[in-house]
Formats: structure tokens, sequence, C-alpha cells
């Protein structure tokens, strides 16, 4: 898009000493130099950090936990343990 803008001459001079050294176009440096500003003006919020919560389950003593068959076992056999406990 075409439009006209008024930069200072201080500014001119910076963009196009800019454009001189890095080999490119009067209007792609200050399309990067406006990019960047905008950019600035609104910088993303910042977000708070992540943080995992936890709970205690109520393992039985002496269970380890990285032992998952071990554990649904003794589960188990708590559960079967309760089930013939009300039958009586």
């Amino acid at each position: 898009m075409r439009t006209t803008v008024t930069i200072a001459d201080d500014l001119l001079e910076r963009l196009k000493r800019e454009a001189r050294r890095s080999r490119r176009p009067l209007r792609a440096v200050v399309d990067e130099a406006l990019r960047l500003g905008v950019d600035r003006l609104n910088p993303p919020a910042r977000r708070r950090p992540f943080r995992q919560r936890t709970f205690r389950m109520g393992y039985p003593p002496g269970t380890q936990l990285d032992k998952a068959l071990q554990l649904a076992a003794r589960l188990e056999d708590e559960e079967f343990a309760r089930k013939l406990a009300l039958v009586r």
C-alpha cells in the first residue's frame, strides 16, 4: 500500500545508511523497522508459568509406584477381602 509519512531527517539518514550497509532497498529497511517498532508497542501478555498440582492418593505403605501390576494386585486383593467380609 502506498502512503505518505513524514520522517525526521536524522532517522531517514539512519535508515538510508542501513539500506546501503545491508544492500537492501530503503523500502525493505523501513518496513522491517516499522514491524519491529509496532511489535514493541504491544508486547505479548506474559503468561503465568504452568504449575502441576499434586495430590496425595493414599497408596498403601511399602507400595512401589513404578510397579503398577504389584499395586493393582494389592488393590484387587483388598477389594476381594472387603467383599468377603460383607458376605459373612
